[in-house]
């Protein structure tokens, strides 16, 4: 009888614990101004699907609330509190996220919301903890019209004429479709291609690294992200865009772009080719190898390792590019997304550029007339798959493979004149070069969430390497010059060369975090990295037979280095009500070795890298926030300024190497403040930076009385670069205008030996201006000005080589709806740069397009259009600079005036469609 009773009792216990549901739901509520506890808050739990009741409860007399013994499933919490706006969240119960802890909720007075606005319907902007939410439905929307065309009209959102996103005075470098990248790391394939029909709410927030959003503690690094949230309807069918367009002058333009969507499956294709310079998905960055991420040496032989698909600012370019993409998720544990992209671009141009060189005692003017063509082929291949092994382990791998191709030829005429006009010399050079480049990287990540609550540890593995092969011929002639103008002498050069260069990096880093208390957590890490490089390049000249067979040892190289580093971080992050305080240090030991293998001799050098830094954050409520940070760095200088590559490829300046350089140290700090109110969508944000350099880097540049120079690195000791930067925008929405007003200023000191004379200079640039832009079903606005002055100066001259000017820049884009399916369109960009002491001739320049569109179908999903580009033809390519001692002007070739006859086509099957 015992046994039947434990029997039974065993199978009721069991039945007990299959039974028990074991999802949660727990936070408090609070005064988002007084900061005081709302007692007896109702708190109702919904189904996200048809908005029946859960369950609900009150908060207690401490002002928390907790709801257990929940099924897994997608719910929508509601708060609400006499007298205050309803606050309501969705979320996801499951089994990697069986408990939701919402930690304060911040409610705000209806007094304090509505300040004497009636609010109607669904709120236009939200906040929900960091994330900014916009409302799409709020917005104007036109029929076809493109996600770009909603972001122009998000207050604290700007979109520049190539497409590049700056959101509240920081750049965004991602826009996620549903959480997912959609075509990797080019926001534009997105802003451009997808509908702004599709969307229901963009969300805007700082990304944290892999490593927060697993932890919750906070590491510092965050990345301005745009996220956009499709409806409901929109996930399952196809949309995309034919285009085609000839022109004047024999340009033409041509795109196709298709995507089919299938709940969680996402598949994309597009393909354009055109010789307008216009950009749809132009960037394929192909990959590179990290070398300083440690604060190590860097170890680069040659130029940057990504390829600009748009091309350059100087020629006319025929760029071809396609790619696929698709991404898929499945049983809520596995996810992948992967892109395939490959793109040419032909270009020729010509550039002509002056620069005035002023030296202690004198002053040189130089000119160059550069004719450039150039051919790039690149391919790149990439993939991410996540898993969450279980309930409380992630893995994310990716992978990326890329080839390019290049083949360039430059032209180079050039001519250095005194004072007194006279030559001090000429040259004509061409440069031939053909390249192959393979490039392979992968990553592991994989995190784990310990027994105790805060406790993880994760581990990240990356390896990488990258091989470039490349041929060329070097031809130049350089004629040195008496005051008289008589030759001296004639240097000639004509090489064949060869380059080999491989690259390879290994890094691992374990981090573990450990929560303290409530408030205050510790996070550890510790890593290693490995990197290994060579670098074999060879000049050849002509035998007595006329092969390029001679080697010449002075201009041919042939390095091995290896780079080993040890770095330990400690950091403390501290969280208590509105603040969050993260401190700590990060100490990297770097072991250096080069072996020259021509001159069989082994540089070795040995670094200790300290790395502190303070971020404080306070949250004065979920709409305004103030961010001060400090960051110290130390930075190694490179290995072409320990001891470089020689390279004869400009005989008029040469580079020499400093094997006693050390490291310089900088100190930054920023501040900023951010303020939005919701219903008069009123914004103000403040950013300011302020840094200086401790035993700075800097250049020993001496040019002879022939004009040949020759630059070396050296450290600046006595003296501290400084650099500064102040921000301040402001913006109301007053009558359906949205009205703003941006003010800048910012200014560095810098410092360089010029012919053994210490060159101190100055540069300062102070803007201002409004803009204003109103959209509505007939017509659109956007307008800005922004005035500025600046001013530059060196000591090595004193006030003859002041270079203060004032200037304007200026933006206007106007949009008309006819009746009769025609919509008019005209846009333009206005620049003025005023006269200076160093060139005595102001710019003022114009660049004005506008078209005429008539719609067709009775979605309007067919558009005729006839445009014309630059009408007042004043697009020269010109720019001016400064740097230093040195100020430069230049012109390049540019796309100029000429009109084009369009063709586009809409087609869309998605839902509601």
């Amino acid at each position: 009888m015992k046994l039947t009773y434990l029997t039974l009792l065993m199978v009721f216990n069991t039945m007990l614990l299959f039974a028990q549901k074991p999802y949660a739901i727990k936070g408090s509520v609070r005064d988002t101004m007084a900061t005081y506890k709302l007692i007896n808050t109702t708190i109702t739990l919904l189904n996200q699907k048809d908005s029946t009741l859960v369950k609900f409860t009150r908060a207690n007399a401490e002002g928390s609330f907790a709801i257990n013994d929940l099924r897994s499933g997608k719910f929508i919490l509601l708060v609400t509190y006499p007298g205050y706006a309803d606050y309501a969240e969705n979320f996801t119960l499951d089994t990697i996220n069986q408990e939701k802890d919402f930690n304060d909720i911040n409610l705000i007075l209806r007094s304090t919301l509505l300040e004497g606005v009636i609010i109607k319907g669904n709120a236009a902007i939200t906040f929900k903890g960091d994330t900014t939410e916009f409302n799409a439905g709020s917005y104007n929307i036109q029929p076809n019209s493109k996600v770009e065309d909603l972001l122009k009209q998000l207050p604290g959102v700007q979109i520049d004429k190539d497409g590049r996103i700056t959101a509240q005075g920081e750049k965004v470098n991602k826009v996620l479709v549903d959480g997912e990248e959609f075509f990797g790391d080019d926001p534009t394939l997105v802003t451009k291609n997808l509908r702004g029909d599709m969307i229901d709410k963009v969300q805007l927030y700082d990304k944290k690294s892999d490593q927060a959003a697993f932890t919750g503690i906070d590491d510092g690094e965050k990345s301005k992200t745009i996220n956009l949230k499709l409806k409901e309807d929109k996930k399952n069918g196809y949309f995309g865009k034919l285009n085609a367009g000839i022109g004047t002058k024999d340009f033409y333009q041509n795109q196709a772009t298709v995507n089919v969507f299938k709940g969680k499956q996402k598949y994309a294709a597009y393909g354009t080719i055109g010789n307008t310079n216009e950009s749809f998905g132009n960037n394929i960055s192909m990959g590179s190898v990290e070398f300083s991420e440690d604060g190590g040496m860097m170890m680069s032989m040659e130029g940057g390792d990504d390829f600009d698909m748009g091309g350059g600012a100087g020629g006319i370019s025929i760029k071809r590019n396609a790619g696929l993409h698709y991404d898929s998720k499945w049983k809520d544990k596995y996810g992948i997304n992967t892109n395939y992209k490959l793109g040419s671009v032909s270009s020729e141009g010509e550039n002509n550029s002056l620069s005035i060189n002023a030296l202690p005692g004198q002053t040189n003017t130089s000119k160059s007339d550069q004719k450039s063509s150039s051919f790039s082929f690149n391919q790149k291949l990439d993939g991410t798959l996540s898993m969450r092994l279980d309930s409380s382990s992630t893995l994310k791998l990716t992978v990326s493979g890329s080839l390019k191709n290049n083949d360039s030829t430059d032209d180079y005429e050039s001519s250095t004149q005194r004072e007194d006009n006279s030559f001090l010399n000429r040259g004509k050079r061409t440069i031939n070069n053909e390249s192959d480049e393979k490039g392979f990287n992968a990553t592991a990540f994989w995190a784990k969430k310990l027994k105790k609550k805060g406790r993880t540890v994760s581990v990240n593995v990356k390896q990488s390497f990258k091989e470039t092969t490349g041929t060329g011929f070097l031809n130049s002639k350089n004629e040195f010059l008496n005051i008289q103008n008589k030759p001296d002498s004639t240097v000639y050069i004509d090489q064949y060369k060869t380059s080999d260069i491989f690259k390879s990096s290994f890094s691992t880093n374990a981090t573990y975090t450990e929560p303290i208390s409530k408030a205050l957590a510790l996070v550890l890490n510790y890593g290693l990295n490995l990197n290994n490089s060579s670098s074999n390049k060879k000049s050849f000249n002509k035998d007595i037979i006329g092969n390029y067979n001679d080697l010449d040892e002075e201009y041919s190289n042939n390095f091995k280095m290896t780079q080993l580093s040890n770095n330990a971080g400690l950091n403390f992050n501290y969280r208590a009500g509105k603040s969050i305080v993260i401190f700590g240090t990060r100490l990297n030991a770097v072991r250096f070795k080069q072996v020259d293998l021509y001159e069989d001799t082994t540089l070795k050098r040995s670094f200790i890298n300290w790395s502190p830094q303070v971020n404080y954050s306070y949250n004065f409520s979920r709409s305004t926030s103030l961010r001060v940070s400090y960051n110290g760095n130390t930075s190694q200088p490179g290995m072409e300024q320990i001891q470089p590559y020689r390279a004869n490829t400009d005989p008029l300046y040469i580079v020499l190497g400093n094997p006693n350089l050390s490291p310089s140290f900088s100190n930054s700090f920023g501040i900023s403040y951010s303020s939005f109110k919701i219903l008069t969508e009123q914004v103000l944000m403040v950013n300011g930076n302020f840094g200086f350099t401790s035993s700075a880097i800097t250049t020993n540049i001496v040019t002879d009385k022939a004009g040949k120079t020759t630059a070396q690195a050296i450290n600046m000791t006595g003296k501290t670069p400084i650099n500064f930067s102040l921000n301040v925008s402001a913006g109301r929405k007053i009558k359906e205008i949205n009205l703003n007003i941006e003010a800048r200023a910012g200014g560095n000191y810098n410092y360089s030996i010029s012919n053994n004379s210490l060159n101190t200079s100055k540069s300062f640039n102070y803007s201002v201006g409004p803009s204003i832009n109103k959209y509505t079903d007939k017509y659109s606005i956007q307008l800005s000005l922004s005035p500025s002055y600046n001013t530059s100066s060196t000591s090595l001259v004193g006030v003859k080589n002041n270079n203060d000017s004032y200037g304007a820049n200026g933006n206007f884009e106007l949009m008309a709806r006819l009746p009769g399916k025609v919509e008019l369109r005209t846009n333009g960009e206005y620049q003025y740069t005023g006269k200076s002491q160093a060139f005595n001739e102001s710019l003022n320049r114009l660049i004005w397009n506008a078209s005429i569109n008539k719609k067709f179908l009775k979605t309007e999903s067919l558009n005729l259009s006839l445009s014309g580009k630059d009408l007042l033809n004043q697009n020269s390519g010109f720019s001016r600079s400064v740097y230093n001692n040195t100020i430069n002007q230049s012109n390049s070739t540019t796309i100029q005036r000429y009109f084009m006859l369009s063709l586009a086509w809409d087609f869309n099957k998605m839902g509601g469609a």
